[in-house]
């Protein structure tokens, strides 16, 4: 019922090594029009993550670096940010490996669309590398890429309702049960057996990629739930 990350990532990816420079690097993330690349080592395993920010980063912290040893000495020169022992190795970084965030966040490729949303909401990433079980690159998911799994075509959404749901997982007949699809919100209405069905029924629904809401309206014959026990 879920869609995989493989259902909506990039394979063909633009990487770089950890000895690329940071001026190529550049190049590619403008060329390509991305803001991001993976570092792979020499077995195509993902090592880290360059991004925009990260060159943006090396560039404040080198311009403010030679600021400061411009100034006049004083009794009170500031620190730099990384302290009296990164100072002079920060600024002069040239390669992706210099500069990259390391471990980078991955995901694999049959793992769920929202899990993988849950990583870069976590991370505070917009991409993340898929790798397989070696660590190897295979693709790259973008926000973009998984607004495709909610963004999708109601007759779709309801097509799998009908064929996965009401058709595999439904506990009991459901031939009188009534779904219609409009703008990702799912309307269930009709009749069916017991009323666990209907909770059944309606909650498999929400599970499919793309559904907005589910509105019940299944009405049952036998309400076979457990009474709320008094205290």
């Amino acid at each position: 019922m879920r869609v995989n990350v493989s259902d909506v990532m990039t394979r063909t990816v633009v990487s770089v090594s950890g000895d690329t420079p940071c001026k190529d690097v550049a190049e590619a993330l403008i060329t390509h029009g991305i803001s991001a690349v993976p570092v792979l080592d020499a077995d195509g395993r993902v090592v880290g993550v360059i991004s925009e920010a990260d060159l943006l980063l090396k560039e404040e912290l080198k311009d403010r670096y030679h600021h400061e040893e411009r100034r006049p000495a004083s009794r009170s020169r500031p620190r730099h940010p990384l302290g009296p022992e990164e100072d002079g190795d920060r600024t002069h970084e040239n390669t992706a490996a210099d500069v990259m965030t390391s471990p980078a966040i991955t995901v694999r490729p049959q793992q769920a669309t929202a899990y993988a949303m849950r990583l870069m909401d976590g991370g505070g990433v917009k991409r993340l590398p898929v790798v397989d079980h070696e660590g190897r690159l295979v693709g790259i998911v973008s926000r973009r890429d998984l607004l495709k799994a909610l963004i999708r075509p109601d007759a779709d959404i309801a097509r799998q309702i009908r064929e996965e749901v009401l058709g595999r997982y439904a506990p009991q007949d459901v031939s009188d049960v009534v779904l219609s699809v409009e703008q990702g919100v799912v309307r269930l209405a009709g009749r069916v057996g017991r009323r666990s069905d209907a909770r059944v029924t309606a909650h498999m629904a929400t599970r499919v990629d793309g559904v907005l809401d589910v509105v019940d309206e299944l009405e049952w014959d036998e309400d076979d739930t457990p009474a709320p026990q008094g205290r």
